[in-house]
């Protein structure tokens, strides 16, 4: 991915199709965070969708491939962010809440970011 910040070279198709994909990882993930958020506000529903993507999360945590345990350790962290802004606690509520929102919106720009780098990409290989 170096290669697509470097002004005067044409970058390869590999590196192109990374940025690429993980532009709408990232994107996707955003995307994903509001929903989870937006649905952990529902007090059962929230509780049931946070406890099905914690115990997601976990499956790819015991996983054995280590490619896997990363993004499910993301997901299980958001899962238990989910059930944790449904809790009765005072203060843990609104930080977790809030955190899952940051999260969407990290990862949101992280997509439009690696994104516009992908289509300035392109615009050098044509």
């Amino acid at each position: 991915m170096n290669e697509i910040e470097e002004k005067d070279s044409i970058p390869s198709t590999s590196s192109l199709s990374k940025l690429g994909v993980t532009a709408v990882a990232y994107a996707a993930g955003g995307i994903f965070l509001f929903v989870l958020n937006a649905i952990a506000r529902l007090r059962w529903l929230g509780l049931i969708a946070g406890g099905i993507v914690c115990l997601i999360g976990i499956g790819s945590l015991l996983s054995k491939d280590s490619a896997d345990r990363k993004p499910g350790l993301i997901i299980t962290t958001a899962g238990v962010f989910a059930v944790l802004s449904r809790s009765n606690i005072p203060l843990i509520a609104p930080i977790s809440a809030t955190i899952l929102s940051i999260g969407a919106v990290g990862l949101l720009a992280l997509g439009i970011w690696n994104g516009i780098k992908f289509f300035i990409g392109l615009k050098k290989r044509s």
